[in-house]
């Protein structure tokens, strides 16, 4: 039988709490250009041809992705990458779930210890045009702060390999040495265009929860969160 996910701190109210009416900003952000379909076709390339022939697609998703695939799949795992671990490093974020006066943070995969996440698997038929829609969702700017690479996963059912997405700590985007309460500081605050970052990691860790995932940290930062927004709006309560 499933197992029911254990009660979360941070819930809807708190996100209803969050919402806010941003309109979305054209463009893209200062010192990045737009990806154009020469970029697209030259990443496309590069990542079908690390493919292994015959091998099945699959991507290696521990944040958003998660909950949001962006492209179609036939197929859902769990599994643990090593030597990557999920971390809000990837700032700061003043659109899409941020804004100049209270950045975001994003999850990317950064180096060192491990990772639990799902696996998705594409369908052989239409891998192109789901690797495209994929990478139009995650890299829609240049140069990436988080470019795709393949990784080696370890799921229940064997080994794969699978298409990630991991932090480039030589950009500017790379954010490193942030307390939880920094982090969760962030997180309380911020939110944009595609809504908050309460809801992202509302989202985030229920459906990890979902999947028998428990992450220590992203559990202990939903508890801060919910406490902050609690203190922001005690007539709310």
């Amino acid at each position: 039988m499933p197992i029911a996910p254990r009660q979360m701190r941070l819930n809807e109210r708190h996100v209803a709490l969050m919402k806010r009416d941003i309109p979305e900003v054209k463009g893209p952000m200062p010192g990045y250009e737009l990806m154009v379909e020469a970029d697209y076709q030259r990443v496309m390339a590069e990542l079908l041809g690390g493919a292994s022939e015959g091998a099945a697609f699959w991507i290696f998703a521990y944040g958003s992705l998660i909950w949001k695939p962006a492209c179609d799949f036939v197929e859902m795992r769990t599994g643990i990458l090593r030597g990557w671990h999920r971390a809000f490093c990837l700032g700061w974020n003043t659109r899409f779930r941020g804004s100049d006066d209270a950045p975001g943070l994003m999850l990317a995969l950064d180096h060192g210890g491990s990772c639990k996440g799902a696996l998705y698997r594409l369908p052989s038929d239409a891998v192109e045009a789901n690797l495209r829609k994929l990478l139009e969702r995650e890299m829609s700017m240049k140069p990436s702060a988080f470019p795709p690479r393949w990784v080696n996963v370890e799921a229940e059912e064997g080994p794969l390999r699978a298409l990630t997405f991991c932090i480039d700590r030589k950009s500017p985007r790379y954010v490193k040495g942030l307390s939880e309460e920094q982090i969760a500081d962030a997180l309380a605050k911020a939110t944009g265009s595609r809504g908050s970052m309460a809801e992202y990691l509302h989202a985030t860790v229920d459906h990890l929860e979902r999947l028998g995932i428990h992450d220590y940290h992203l559990w202990r930062l939903q508890e801060m969160v919910a406490d902050r927004i609690d203190a922001a709006y005690p007539t709310e309560r």
